[in-house]
């Protein structure tokens, strides 16, 4: 799995899903997050150290999209805690469901819902009791 947090509304910008860790897997997310930022939105995007995001595409990619590239420290699992947290919360909220799958496209369509019922219905202390789409809704309206 890949995915991309906004680390300030906690909503899922991008999220595919692979057998393995492999381009097409990167250029899929990237894809989709380009679809999802808005125009001059120029975060800074952050990621452990796995050989896909050291990809040369990887870099050229995210240079295009004008997003600054920031990787965990090795061996520094707390610099990608909020990632770890989110794959935590799946598999905690999913666990049964998660082993009902029998392939990986069945694997991909839950992981799509969840992402979706994760920004749309799940609410959190962190987003003052609210989803993250109505968090961010709610921030770019103050």
């Amino acid at each position: 799995m890949s995915v991309i947090l906004d680390q300030a509304t906690k909503e899922v910008l991008a999220a595919s899903v692979s057998q393995n860790p492999n381009k097409l897997l990167i250029m899929d997310t990237l894809s989709q997050l380009e679809d999802n930022l808005p125009n001059n939105f120029n975060p800074i995007i952050h990621s452990d150290q796995g050989w896909h995001y050291q990809l040369e595409y990887y870099r050229e990619k995210i240079d295009s999209l004008g997003l600054i590239q920031s990787m965990s420290r090795k061996g520094n699992c707390l610099d990608n805690a909020p990632m770890e947290s989110f794959f935590h919360l799946f598999k905690v909220e999913s666990q049964p469901e998660i082993k009902k799958c029998k392939s990986i496209s069945q694997f991909t369509q839950f992981f799509n819902k969840y992402v979706n019922w994760y920004n749309n219905d799940r609410i959190s202390n962190k987003t003052k009791n609210m989803s993250p789409v109505d968090y961010r809704t709610h921030i770019l309206a103050a």
